[in-house]
């Protein structure tokens, strides 16, 4: 893919070694499409990249007297992270004690929503949402927000300050849950299409069509989804699929006419590029045939599957090139339990070991940038660096503890040197966060 807009000239610039990524680390191989430059120069104007690659051959290329942060040589440059699954009204109740899935969302998440119908409450921890994303160095997200229009305007409109390219949508949920938190075939679509309207391409935002997740919606609800999908085909869809077994079943009983939990989804028109199902641990090989064909993506949320005892996704079955399925990463709270993506990358490394494999540290930061990129079909804006791209970028601390600084002196290799990262580090590691060529978070 190209990028779509041509940058202008530089106005500032920061230095240090760097890592991108020029094609999919799964189909090709780490070694044939991960770039580090061990001193990289990384140039910005007008929100995007001008300019990236060796020092010593771009300073030349630069306007005199152009503003250079050196991060110096224990740094690591790279594209921002993605998250391709959070919920952020969540928030307010991460870490809260263990239960399964279902039940889980009975005792903590609806009470939860519940306050999100006050726009002045979602705006405040829209705030803290946003804030600490940057403070974990994610530049684009995919937001579920609750059935109350009002998150959706509270998270967009903190966004659009911040400047941060973000999806998100209202949730559609007309059944099985508490009755103060359903809405109906009919309002949620009109609610989701005015949310459209308003918010949808406005700088660098855009909507995701969100039912919860097939057992909370009728058949009319889903229907009346892709009916909207249709008229805003450049949309997002997301939802839930195959987390658990007892929300399959659920769902077999509830759709006992469709051949399984993706085909609800598909027999409604909610199956196509910019498609992000979230989990999808439990998919039989007809279900990854699908959504290889249809250009859909499973987002893939080690941590909170873990934390409910889920199940683990084999990410390399979803991923095998015979009919490869996109992925991308996601915290997935509030069931998931940090906003760090290193953290998050640690849980999918442990998950793809449940299944016998190893997720080698390049992968996992592909995965977690141009991965996620293009499960989200915007692999030519964001997720590697090169002029042309949004300048979103994450600048990592790669001695950013005790701990991590003692066994950086024993690595001999990148790789393990970003290992290292992902199996010690935190948001602690990150260092600096910029957002379209902006300075957004700066570790104290």
């Amino acid at each position: 893919m190209q990028a779509t807009a041509t940058p202008g000239a530089p106005d500032r610039a920061i230095r240090g070694p760097a890592i991108t990524f020029t094609g999919d680390a799964f189909a090709h191989g780490v070694e044939d499409t991960l770039v580090y430059e061990p001193d990289a120069i990384v140039a910005m104007g007008g929100g995007l990249v001008t300019h990236f690659g060796p020092a010593d051959a771009i300073l030349p290329e630069l306007p005199p007297g152009i503003d250079i942060h050196d991060y110096g040589p224990d740094a690591l440059i790279s594209a921002g992270f993605i998250d391709t699954h959070v919920h952020f009204p969540q928030v307010p109740m991460i870490g809260a004690f263990g239960e399964g899935l279902l039940e889980w969302l009975e005792r903590y998440s609806y009470p939860t929503e519940r306050r999100f119908a006050d726009k002045a409450f979602a705006s405040t921890v829209a705030r803290v949402f946003l804030a600490e994303c940057l403070r974990n160095g994610v530049t684009t997200s995919c937001v579920y927000c609750t059935v109350h229009p009002e998150s959706v305007d509270a998270l967009f409109e903190e966004a659009q300050r911040l400047g941060l390219r973000l999806a998100a949508g209202k949730l559609l949920m007309n059944r099985h849950a508490p009755e103060d938190l359903l809405d109906t075939a009919r309002s949620g679509y009109d609610d989701s299409k005015a949310l459209i309207e308003r918010w949808h391409g406005q700088d660098r935002l855009m909507y995701a069509i969100s039912p919860r997740f097939a057992p909370t919606s009728t058949a009319e609800q889903l229907a009346a989804a892709g009916e909207l999908w249709r008229e805003f085909p450049d949309c997002y869809l997301q939802t839930h699929l195959s987390e658990t077994p007892g929300e399959i079943e659920w769902v077999r009983q509830l759709f006992s006419e469709r051949a399984g939990y993706l085909d609800v989804y598909d027999h409604a028109g909610l199956c196509g590029p910019r498609a992000l199902f979230g989990h999808g641990i439990h998919l039989s090989e007809p279900e990854l045939g699908r959504l290889h064909d249809c250009g859909a993506a499973i987002a893939h949320c080690p941590t909170s599957n873990a934390f409910l005892g889920s199940g683990a996704l084999d990410l390399f079955r979803a991923v095998n090139q015979e009919r490869p399925v996109n992925v991308g990463i996601g915290t997935d709270l509030g069931a998931g339990t940090s906003f760090s993506i290193l953290q998050t990358l640690s849980e999918a490394y442990q998950a793809a070991r449940v299944h016998g494999q190893a997720l080698t540290a390049g992968e996992a930061f592909y995965l977690a940038t141009r991965g996620s990129a293009r499960a989200m079909c915007l692999e030519d804006r964001v997720g590697h660096i090169a002029p042309g791209m949004e300048a979103d970028l994450v600048v990592l601390d790669m001695k950013s503890t005790p701990l991590v600084t003692h066994r950086m002196a024993f690595v001999d290799s990148l790789e393990e040197a970003l290992f290292v990262q992902i199996t010690l580090g935190d948001d602690r590691a990150v260092q600096a966060t910029w957002v379209a060529g902006q300075l957004r978070h700066q570790r104290p």
